[in-house]
């Protein structure tokens, strides 16, 4: 009998990958802080499911701060991380304290990013300077590979300007 190959096991190595990758996919982003949580359905089975209020501080924005509320799917299949939460969610951004725009700073750039789903969708904040009315503006959106979402919700923050 010939000895086996190892190549053998390469078709379901490839198949396995990445289901290994699954819970760093579905983890949050870094910079965010849960602030709070409502359980909005009894799960019988898992976690409820809920909505959940995060807060991100902008990474090159000084003093402001975003609030999304989104929906977490519970259940049994996001107690495992298996869920798709749904695309509705609410963002309210605010300066906590004098804002002051960093040198260079893009007129359009994404700050934040957060897995919705095992492998497919996440939620984006994205940062607009709107430099004629001196206003940051921010939009939350939902991505998917196989199509986008037509949910999304804004919200700005004044930026002041310098005493002359």
């Amino acid at each position: 009998m010939p000895p086996r190959r190892p190549r053998a096991l390469l078709p379901l190595a490839l198949l396995l990958a990445p289901l290994a990758a699954l819970p760093w996919l579905a983890m949050p982003a870094a910079a965010q802080t849960r602030v709070g949580e409502v359980s909005t359905t009894f799960r019988l089975v898992g976690p409820n499911d809920k909505v959940v209020v995060e807060r991100y501080d902008d990474p090159r924005v000084a003093n402001v701060s975003c609030y999304v509320s989104r929906a977490d799917t519970g259940g049994l299949s996001g107690w495992v991380g298996l869920a798709e939460d749904p695309s509705r969610f609410s963002i309210a951004c605010r300066a906590t304290g004098p804002v002051a725009l960093p040198a260079n700073l893009p007129q359009t750039e994404s700050v934040f990013r957060q897995s919705t789903s095992a492998l497919f969708k996440s939620l984006t904040v994205t940062r607009i300077h709107d430099r004629e009315k001196n206003v940051l503006v921010y939009l939350v959106t939902s991505t998917k590979v196989v199509d986008g979402s037509p949910f999304n919700s804004v919200t700005a923050v004044p930026v002041e300007a310098a005493p002359r």
